[in-house]
């Protein structure tokens, strides 16, 4: 038992029963006793990490899971992420996070990851990065692939939140682990296991409860609903990016007048 990490998976669980939330978990018991791997998750949702978390319970597990610098930044979430040994990333050290990653994976750690990088708007699978591959290929460990669905209807991008007693049903499913050898092609794991969770994510939305109505707007285009298609999401997630850096030209170019007026 771990002094933060537990009571916090405690509270979430007392959350998640109080908003009525319907966990479905399937292949819990591929999540390895012991030993180090890389958890590679679908990204829809801003509670990903938390739902795909609880997949490892059963096997009496924590996942370290790598989140961007601004979580570890805050004031109350700050604290909670560094107690509960997760892994912050700076974009702008990135070699830094790697190398933490790597430590972890090779003490023994299941440490999590969203191989897509950011929330996908259309509910599909967007492109991977190979970082998941190359950190389980250099610790010698393997990965385990994780598809969680239902989880947009709670809390994703571009819409309100839903956090109140919803009853939402959360499905998740573990794969079987992926050996990844120590010379292997990153960028042909990736594909490889990218594959197999289209295949898992497949089933879980087969499977889910129908979504009509307002509701439409959590399902994919291609399964007749009406989220962005994959091409149009991208276009919305380059828009953002370029904002972004705009904002960002424009607080140095304002930091640069206010240091040369000095």
């Amino acid at each position: 038992m771990e002094p933060v990490y537990s009571p916090v998976i405690a509270f979430a669980r007392t959350i998640f029963a109080l908003q009525g939330l319907r966990f479905t978990m399937l292949g819990e018991d591929n999540v390895p006793m012991s030993g180090g791997a890389v958890m590679a998750i679908n990204h829809i949702g801003y509670m990903d990490f938390t739902y795909a978390g609880l997949a490892a319970q059963k096997s009496g597990r924590l996942v370290r899971f790598m989140a961007k610098e601004s979580v570890f930044s805050h004031p109350v979430s700050g604290p909670l992420m560094r107690g509960m040994h997760h892994i912050a990333v700076d974009r702008a050290a990135g070699a830094a996070s790697y190398r933490r990653a790597v430590e972890a994976l090779r003490r023994g750690e299941i440490v999590g990851v969203f191989p897509e990088a950011t929330i996908s708007r259309s509910f599909e699978l967007k492109a991977f990065k190979s970082g998941a591959a190359r950190m389980a290929a250099e610790a010698g460990v393997p990965i385990l692939p994780v598809v969680v669905w239902g989880s947009q209807r709670v809390w994703t991008k571009g819409h309100p939140k839903r956090l109140g007693r919803t009853n939402i049903p959360i499905s998740v499913s573990v794969g079987e682990p992926i050996p990844v050898p120590p010379d292997a092609d990153p960028d042909a794991v990736t594909a490889d296991y990218k594959a197999v969770m289209q295949e898992m994510l497949d089933v879980l939305r087969a499977t889910y409860e129908p979504l009509t109505g307002a509701d439409l707007k959590f399902l994919p285009a291609s399964m007749g609903g009406t989220a962005p298609t994959l091409t149009e999401a991208t276009r919305l997630d380059d828009a953002d990016v370029a904002e972004r850096r705009r904002l960002a030209q424009e607080r140095r170019a304002a930091q640069q007048r206010a240091r040369g007026s000095d």
